[in-house]
């Protein structure tokens, strides 16, 4: 499955970005669908300008799918970054989690960074960099063994794998993580669970021209409605 363009004006383009999807390239991505790839096949004045990454404003995990916004140009690049590293940029995102969470609302204010043993492992940790998730949960499925949770969350930091660290933190790892919800949960829930079930369902900023406020979302792919409708 490749990406598809939601929307798109002279500024950016907005892309439904499918799980398994790079989003940079870099010299481990080889025989690897990477986005930055995928994308030289537009033609727009920052494509294959790797100083602004093809106008890429912010990533994704390889294995989360969702919304993404990709800059067109250099005026529209700079202030979209501007908004993001402003925290002017709301995100939502929908995950399964395990067990039952509760408050069913909350917030998790917790320093993170990468972890001194496991350099490719983040984590709370003393003296990390600040990060900020709320979340609401949508429903839960009692099921077997704790049962699972659909949990919105909308996160106010940007930090590398922030909400799959604050789940963990939480006592709730994501379904089918690999890195977070420890090697034998996320085996076994690959049996029933294909992949990571992390969306990002939809994003909302100011456009880079216009000045006003412009929302766009993706649906959950059929792989993880599939996954809901077998609990």
């Amino acid at each position: 499955m490749e990406p598809k363009i939601i929307y798109e004006d002279d500024s950016f383009f907005v892309i439904d970005k499918p799980s398994g999807w790079i989003v940079n390239e870099a010299t481990t991505t080889k025989d690897q669908p990477v986005l930055q790839a995928w994308l030289k096949k537009f033609d727009y004045p920052l494509v294959g300008d790797s100083l602004y990454r093809s106008g890429i404003v912010h990533r994704l995990d390889k294995e989360t799918s969702g919304v993404m916004v990709v800059a067109k140009n250099k005026e529209s690049f700079t202030k979209l970054q501007s908004e993001f590293k402003k925290r002017e940029v709301s995100k939502t995102y929908i995950a399964l989690v395990h067990g039952k969470l509760t408050p069913e609302e909350g917030e998790v204010n917790v320093p993170v960074g990468r972890l001194p043993w496991r350099r490719d492992r983040f984590g709370v940790i003393a003296g990390g960099r600040d990060s900020c998730t709320t979340y609401k949960v949508k429903e839960f499925f009692p099921g077997n063994n704790a049962g699972h949770s659909l949990v919105e969350f909308y996160p106010k930091t940007g930090r590398t794998h922030q909400i799959r660290i604050h789940c963990k933190h939480l006592g709730h790892a994501i379904v089918a993580d690999e890195f977070y919800a420890g090697r034998k949960t996320a085996r076994n829930d690959r049996v029933w669970c294909p992949r990571l079930f992390l969306h990002a369902a939809s994003i909302k900023f100011i456009h880079p021209v216009t000045g006003k406020p412009v929302e766009f979302s993706s649906n959950l792919p059929g792989e993880l409605n599939k996954v809901l409708q077998n609990l």
